[in-house]
């Protein structure tokens, strides 16, 4: 059913009800249409009558409107659509609420007394003196507390000249001019004075192929003779812990000494010096004998006391008496921190080859001297002082 018969339905269901329905302008002017017959016009069909004039085209007419079409539910949503509700966030965006003050800012504002730390308070109090004792109220002073020093000894001098070494107080002898030859090199290259700068130049070992060549003998008279220089200190260390012998040429009592600083961490260096009533004379005795002595100078803790006895006194030379180089192995181990090495030879009486083999042990050292023991002299078939001596010099290789 179309809309025009729908809405021609619906006037007259209107006007079976009794309801006045107005007439529209175009049924009251318009008169009845005749009946309907086949014309050439499209309008006649549609019951629309012709005024145009014969010969002429007639105008487009506007097909009655039909009523407006019912927009479905779905097209008015599409056509317009609801207002879309704002999402909270955007509204949070859009209307910010007002931001508490942070309360940091606050403090920062007015920052609260801060409170004085205790020293600042200990600082601003005067200090209290602690109450003087009944000595300091009576005007004596306290006596300060004594740091470890080294013993004082006092060596007989006439013990030492019937041991065949020199006597400080003697007057110009052979011996002493022999002594005098020997130590001029050593103490240049300890002094860093010599034709090659030496390390650990001040440290010195006195030493032999074999026991009895004398190397005891020369280690005393050396030092000795240094002592005896107006610009340099010496110290003598009985390094022979196998056999420790020095103090008894001297008349010594044998003491605490090197071995105890290198086991005992408690005892110190100044602690077992002996200092001698020759003014720049002082000893180290080798100390307590030990089963494990070639493992001690061969440890670090040895390494550190030769440094510390090399570098306290610039003007200190430190002779060490070792052991024999072809009997024991402390002395080649010992021979490995010194800066130069005096190999003890006696005449007539050594073989060449311990020598030789001597030196080879010590190869590492960068001087090694020779001094020859009990040769005869030239001018007379006798012991000159029942010693001569012989030198030898050289850096590295045998001398």
């Amino acid at each position: 059913m179309s809309l025009i018969e729908q809405a021609a339905r619906r006037l007259e269901q209107l006007k079976n009800a009794g309801v006045d329905v107005p007439a529209s302008p175009e049924d009251e002017e318009t008169p009845a249409a005749p009946a309907p017959h086949r014309s050439a016009s499209p309008y006649a069909d549609a019951g629309i009558a012709s005024t145009r004039k014969p010969g002429t085209v007639p105008p487009p007419r506007r097909l009655a409107e039909p009523p407006p079409r019912p927009e479905a539910p779905q097209a008015r949503r599409l056509a317009e659509p609801p207002p879309r509700p704002e999402a909270p966030q955007a509204r949070r965006l859009a209307e910010p609420s007002p931001r508490p003050e942070a309360p940091r800012t606050r403090r920062s504002a007015e920052p609260p007394p801060r409170p004085e730390a205790p020293q600042a308070r200990r600082l601003a109090e005067p200090v209290r003196k602690p109450a003087a004792s009944h000595a300091q109220r009576e005007g004596r002073t306290l006596p300060k507390p004594e740091l470890p020093q080294s013993r004082q000894i006092n060596i007989d001098f006439d013990v030492l000249e019937a041991s065949g070494i020199l006597r400080p107080d003697a007057l110009r002898s052979r011996q002493a001019d022999e002594y005098r030859v020997i130590k001029r090199p050593l103490i240049d290259n300890a002094m860093g004075k010599g034709a090659v700068r030496v390390k650990d130049g001040n440290l010195i070992m006195v030493t032999s192929s074999l026991p009895g060549e004398g190397k005891t003998y020369t280690a005393l008279n050396l030092a000795v003779s240094i002592a005896m220089e107006l610009d340099n200190t010496v110290m003598l260390v009985d390094a022979d812990v196998a056999r420790p012998t020095l103090l008894g040429r001297m008349g010594v009592t044998p003491t605490k000494g090197l071995l105890d600083v290198l086991v005992d961490d408690s005892v110190s260096l100044s602690q077992v010096l002996l200092r001698t009533n020759i003014e720049k004379l002082t000893l180290l005795p080798s100390g307590t004998q030990h089963p494990r002595a070639t493992e001690l100078l061969a440890s670090d803790a040895m390494v550190r006391l030769l440094e510390e006895m090399s570098s306290r006194y610039s003007d200190r030379i430190i002779i060490f008496d070792s052991p024999p180089l072809l009997l024991t192995t402390e002395s080649r181990t010992l021979a490995s921190h010194m800066g130069q090495v005096v190999v003890v030879v006696a005449a007539e009486k050594t073989a060449l080859s311990d020598v030789r083999n001597a030196l080879a042990a010590i190869e590492s050292c960068p001087v090694r001297l020779m001094v020859l023991n009990q040769s005869r002299t030239v001018s007379r078939d006798e012991y000159g002082y029942g010693y001569g001596y012989g030198y030898g010099y050289g850096y590295g290789g045998a001398v």
